[in-house]
């Protein structure tokens, strides 16, 4: 009977499962198209999500002071960004060869990074939703409560609630030996299988779908209503930029934690097939690679299209990169740092200036 790998993040059924008429469901054909596929895309995510998001730590820890909630969970949503991505070497490695080298500690300790990097992300984004809404919608009140303390409490309750969501991969995954290899897969107490897998789809579509658009419907809503009101000549590119993130949002975390549903109730949804099930395991490799593509977007959308940081980056490629270019290239040498403009703006640019 064929063995389908499990990816961290993926409940799949490792030993395959007997239909109605008592036969075995062969997925070499899925398994051959994981090998051919996953990796080099894993690998270009990895590439591109580290360049983003290292950038982005380096420009907060050497320009810009961690006084603001908005730095501070910028930082942490980069670094849980990071954490994800450190697993996908390994992953990429796993998917190629088809099977586990790295030991039954790094099976666990992987697969719980992975789940506390990906949940990271997703409480760093409601965080930072929320901390622009305050800092729009209620100014005042904004005033005391967005602090450095506040800042770093909830950051501290934030990594220790995406521990506590990510301990069944923690507890459960293990390197599980079949035909003399190890696979590094989930493995629930048989008479518990079932719920778990049920928990674990339904733990996805709510942490990591249902709860962060809600939060942005509601916190962007209220940003809006706010924006129309507001003299400032920025807020038309504020609320794109608001729609921006939440399209964006939708479309890369929506359609996984759909395929997740389906696969985990295939039997309310569609027919109990061989041939549906292998289509469903196509549908989560190309909707998981999609939603693993959000790490790379987050540097853009969250800190590249501010004002101040986009200032910080380009003082930072002139410092440490155009001046090294420049010995090769005279283009780059007569480069000189755009200066901002003296003008005074009001606190409400300033404002938005700050958090978008």
């Amino acid at each position: 009977m064929a063995t389908t790998i499990a990816r961290p993040g993926i409940e799949e059924d490792t030993t395959g499962y007997d239909y109605d008429f008592s036969m075995p469901c062969f997925k070499v054909d899925v398994q051959e198209l994981e090998a051919q596929l996953l990796p080099p895309l894993y690998a270009l995510v990895f590439g591109v999500g580290l360049l983003g998001n290292v950038m982005v730590v380096v420009i907060l820890t050497k320009y810009r002071r961690f006084s603001t909630m908005t730095n501070i969970y910028l930082l942490n949503l980069a670094i849980s960004d990071l954490l994800f991505l450190f697993t996908l070497p390994f992953w990429i490695h796993y998917m190629k060869w088809g099977h586990w080298v790295f030991g039954h500690g790094m099976c666990k300790l992987l697969s719980g990074l992975y789940s506390v990097g990906l949940y990271g992300e997703v409480f760093f984004i409601i965080l930072l939703t929320v901390d622009r809404y305050l800092a729009i919608v209620h100014a005042v009140f904004a005033l005391r409560a967005r602090t450095f303390t506040v800042g770093i409490i909830s950051s501290v309750f934030t990594w220790v609630l995406a521990g506590v969501v990510a301990l069944p991969e923690f507890i459960f995954h293990k390197a599980q030996e079949q035909s003399d290899m190890l696979f590094c897969s989930s493995l629930y107490p048989e008479d518990k299988e079932r719920p778990w897998k049920c928990f674990y789809a339904l733990r996805m579509n709510i942490l990591s779908l249902a709860l962060p658009l809600l939060t942005m419907v509601v916190c962007y809503s209220g940003i809006i209503k706010t924006l129309v009101r507001s003299p400032s000549r920025k807020k038309l590119r504020a609320i794109r930029l608001i729609f921006v993130i939440m399209v964006v949002f939708f479309i890369f975390w929506a359609p996984y934690n759909l395929v997740v549903l389906l696969s985990t109730f295939p039997k309310i949804f569609f027919d109990n097939s061989c041939e549906q099930s292998n289509r469903l395991d196509i549908a989560l490799m190309v909707t998981e690679v999609v939603s693993f593509t959000h790490c790379c977007v987050n540097p853009v959308i969250y800190a590249f299209v501010g004002e101040r940081f986009q200032k910080h980056l380009r003082h930072f490629f002139h410092r440490h990169v155009a001046v090294h270019l420049g010995k090769c290239n005279p283009f780059f040498a007569g480069e000189t740092l755009e200066r901002g403009s003296s003008v005074s703006r009001s606190t409400g640019e300033q404002e938005l200036s700050a958090v978008f």
